[in-house]
């Protein structure tokens, strides 16, 4: 009878999920996504991924596999970066885009947005 239910959906992300992924992420920052010669092969980001999913897991809602964190780190930087395109177009509400934009470097911030120095 479990077979004929529909598969359910997982629980959403909590935020110390979500916290613990982005420091784990910018922690293995260079790892996983350098380009050139330099880059990691594919094994040794599975490796990454997967002690990033170890490190998720103890504060997760639900056990999460690598490919939902993929997802995720996916989804977050693209939320982020169209928050800050449509502040910069002035589309947005006023207010610091520092405060938006966790995964931008500063050269990707709108002029008015980086900090001085």
């Amino acid at each position: 009878m479990a077979e004929d239910s529909p598969k359910r959906r997982k629980a959403n992300f909590n935020e110390a999920e979500t916290e613990v992924l982005i420091e784990q992420v910018l922690k293995h920052e260079q790892l996983l996504f350098a380009a050139g010669p330099g880059r990691a092969s594919p094994g040794q980001k599975r490796k990454v991924w997967e002690l990033i999913r170890h490190k998720v897991n103890p504060v997760a809602a639900c056990p999460r596999d690598v490919e939902d964190l993929k997802k995720r780190w996916r989804d977050l930087k693209r939320r982020d970066r169209s928050k800050l395109c449509r502040l910069s177009q002035g589309c947005g509400p006023p207010g610091p885009a520092a405060a938006l934009g966790l995964f931008l470097a500063p050269e990707e911030m709108p002029p008015a947005a980086v900090p001085p120095g």
